[in-house]
């Protein structure tokens, strides 16, 4: 039984309590009528005001629990819709997959550089989470886990093209491919551990270049595998 179930049965009783007095009162005033004393016993107005007192405290009780019950109720209401909100975004957090190629439209080759140059793959089929960034070839971790990455370059009319895997600065995996002439094609794919902001992009090898057309074949990929 609750404490609010419990003082209102102590109401209960005083109030059953009052007609019995009344009626013992009434049976006590036709006797002493008789005797030509008082009509009442004289300690029945003292009983009426501690049980009307106690009365008041148990109502009073009743709303200060009542009170305190609601408002635990609202809190707990707030906590249960905050904790529902966190899952929320928790899930559209940890769903993070991407995919585009080199060329939004066209043809054309991309190189040679003097020095390692981060593609940008402006093509984008996929973009779940919205972790890749079209306009400068990065993609930023949102969350902390395992991570997987492809990712394919096409040469033409070259003897030699590649690109690196770079997680922030530090080289990860090189595609290479070296040929005495046509179209030579590298590709790679490697599954890193990320954490929140960690920034991979793919980077062509210096001195070579890449191509790509309406096919798209020059590609970077990536998807989260679980967190950690």
């Amino acid at each position: 039984m609750t404490v609010i179930q419990q003082v209102s049965v102590n109401r209960m009783k005083i109030i059953m309590f009052l007609p019995l007095l009344l009626l013992v009162c009434s049976v006590s005033a036709d006797q002493t009528e008789t005797a030509g004393h008082q009509s009442c016993p004289q300690d029945f107005h003292a009983a009426l005001r501690e049980l009307t007192a106690s009365l008041a405290v148990q109502n009073e009780r009743i709303t200060v629990l009542q009170t305190e019950n609601q408002v635990l109720s609202n809190q707990g209401a707030i906590e249960q819709q905050t904790e529902i909100d966190q899952l929320k975004l928790q899930s559209k957090v940890t769903q993070v997959a991407f995919s585009a190629s080199l060329l939004d439209q066209g043809e054309g080759d991309t190189g040679p550089f003097n020095d390692h140059t981060t593609l940008v793959f402006k093509h984008v089929v996929t973009n779940i989470g919205n972790a890749y960034n079209k306009n400068t070839g990065i993609f930023t971790a949102p969350v902390r886990g395992a991570y997987h990455f492809d990712w394919k370059v096409l040469g033409r009319d070259s003897t030699h093209t590649g690109a690196y895997l770079f997680r922030n600065e530090e080289i990860i995996f090189l595609a290479y491919e070296s040929q005495s002439s046509g179209w030579p094609s590298a590709s790679n794919g490697a599954s890193l551990l990320l954490e929140v902001g960690d920034q991979v992009t793919v980077r062509l090898w210096a001195g070579s270049r890449t191509y790509d057309n309406e096919n798209h074949q020059t590609t970077f990929s990536g998807h989260l595998i679980f967190t950690m």
